[in-house]
């Protein structure tokens, strides 16, 4: 059985056990999450698809930890001119693993 939901601007595939690395949640580690905006439930090969969203269909989590990426470096600079910047951008992500897929 597996689901696909949105959280924070995107989809993802999850199903019982998965560890996803997901934007940012405003929880602390060790506290249960719960996903509603699921657009897909699949449960041996019968698919329910919501409009947009399944109801009642629930995927639950366990938050792990938050985060920070890997450092990316932004270098902004113009031919022949005096003008360089340099940047750094580390994206702030949490952890989570799902433990129940409900539809």
């Amino acid at each position: 059985m597996y689901a696909v939901f949105e959280t924070g601007g995107k989809q993802y595939k999850a199903s019982v056990g998965d560890i996803l690395f997901v934007e940012k949640l405003n929880v602390e580690a060790g506290e249960t999450v719960k996903f509603e905006k699921v657009l897909l439930v699949s449960d041996n090969g019968e698919i329910k698809a919501g409009t947009p969203y399944v109801d009642g269909a629930v995927v639950e989590a366990k938050l792990e930890k938050n985060g920070k990426g890997k450092k990316i470096r932004i270098f902004k600079y113009k031919a022949k001119k005096t003008y360089r910047r340099r940047i750094g951008h580390r994206q702030p992500y949490s952890k989570v693993v799902i433990t129940a897929v409900n539809a």
